[in-house]
């Protein structure tokens, strides 16, 4: 399967914080799941952790592929085709981040793991 990591939960994972459930923990760790996180991630660590909003990731926010790498993930860049997926959405999440991560799981197939609720409206294959 393959699968991709909301931002939190690639933060959880990289933190190995209690925050990240059993079920989520389990898909992760599954060598036989190909673990994917988007550039929109990246994205949103180095805003958040500029701005504040996540002082504590400053080890992720200042080497996110280097992360990706050592946790063997692969990186998915965001493409004109993923950009515009996203701005059709319906406006159901307002997030920019959470709306790129959605439009890439659709359009690529992609589980995503988040504990974000407001993805099943979409249609995804939400795993927690």
């Amino acid at each position: 399967m393959r699968v991709l990591l909301d931002t939190h939960a690639f933060l959880w994972w990289v933190e190995a914080s209690p925050y990240l459930v059993a079920t989520a923990h389990r898909v992760i760790a599954d060598e036989a799941n190909d673990i994917v996180v988007s550039a929109a991630s990246a994205w949103e660590i180095a805003t958040k952790y500029r701005i504040g909003k996540l002082p504590e990731a400053e080890a992720v926010a200042t080497n996110v592929a280097g992360c990706i790498a050592d946790e063997g993930f692969e990186a998915l860049s965001v493409s004109v085709a993923d950009a515009e997926r996203a701005g059709r959405l319906p406006g159901i999440h307002r997030d920019p981040f959470d709306r790129m991560l959605i439009a890439q799981a659709l359009g690529h197939e992609l589980a995503i793991v988040s504990i974000d609720r407001t993805f099943d409206r979409y249609g995804v294959s939400r795993l927690w």
